[in-house]
């Protein structure tokens, strides 16, 4: 995998991660279930795929208008959370798998 599109995904990784982190509606579901007196472990795993599209194809596209047909997408791996990420979800008691490390 190519530097450019690893920088990519790691952003995209980053975003995902901020909008856990700063959704008012998951620390309030979060919190409700601790004020019920329970322990809260949430694993989330994402599967993001891609396609590296050719230039011809991008051609077409920008040029047609008709729909474009359906892609299959392939799995890009796994995301690593850094120490800062690991640290926040144990704050939340949400439990990071080993193999996600």
């Amino acid at each position: 995998m190519d530097e450019p599109l690893k920088n990519l995904m790691q952003e995209l990784g980053n975003a995902i991660n901020d909008s856990l982190s700063e959704s008012d509606r998951i620390a309030e579901a979060i919190g409700e279930i601790k004020r019920a007196g329970y322990d809260v472990f949430l694993v989330l795993e994402a599967t993001i795929g891609f396609n590296k599209r050719d230039e011809q194809e991008e051609a077409e596209a920008s040029s047609d208008a008709e729909p474009e047909p359906k892609r299959t997408f392939e799995s890009a791996g796994k995301i690593k959370f850094t120490s800062q990420d690991q640290r926040f979800l144990r704050a939340l008691k949400i439990a990071v798998d080993e193999d996600s490390r």
